[in-house]
């Protein structure tokens, strides 16, 4: 379907995860939705503004509306798959402070700052292991 002058682009919804959105953007084009993705390439400069910009958005013609919620209607929500870590002590779900993405795992830390020391304490002394969050998106660790 060719664009027409008159056509309005809008934003059809906006994600924190880079990856699915990718997913929605080729379930879109498969069913012959055009569509693009918009600020990915800033976000991925400056994952800190993720906030800011307000994620990545999902592009596609006013036209194509209702379809494109068809579509994803048939296949289910996929915000619904989002993997999500509950945090013990707040009992809310861990968000990264860097990328706002929910894609964390609590792991050991991998503080490099702390020198050689700490990476020989946790095998001489078990309990010594410090852990941390660690984002699978932007790859940084966080409390």
């Amino acid at each position: 379907m060719e664009a027409r002058e008159n056509d309005k682009i809008i934003t059809f919804e906006q994600y924190y995860d880079p990856m699915l959105a990718h997913i929605i953007r080729t379930r879109l084009e498969d069913n012959g939705i055009p569509c693009f993705i918009a600020d990915e390439n800033t976000l991925a400069a400056n994952p800190i503004y993720n906030q800011a910009v307000g994620g990545i958005k999902l592009k596609i013609f006013e036209r194509d509306l209702a379809r494109c919620r068809e579509i994803l209607a048939e296949t289910g929500d996929m915000h619904l798959q989002d993997h999500h870590e509950v945090d013990d002590e707040t009992n809310t779900v861990v968000t990264c402070p860097y990328c706002s993405s929910t894609n964390v795992k609590f792991m050991p830390g991998r503080n490099e700052k702390q020198g050689w020391l700490s990476s020989i304490l946790p095998n001489i002394l078990p309990s010594y292991t410090t852990k941390d969050w660690h984002c699978y998106n932007c790859t940084r660790d966080f409390e």
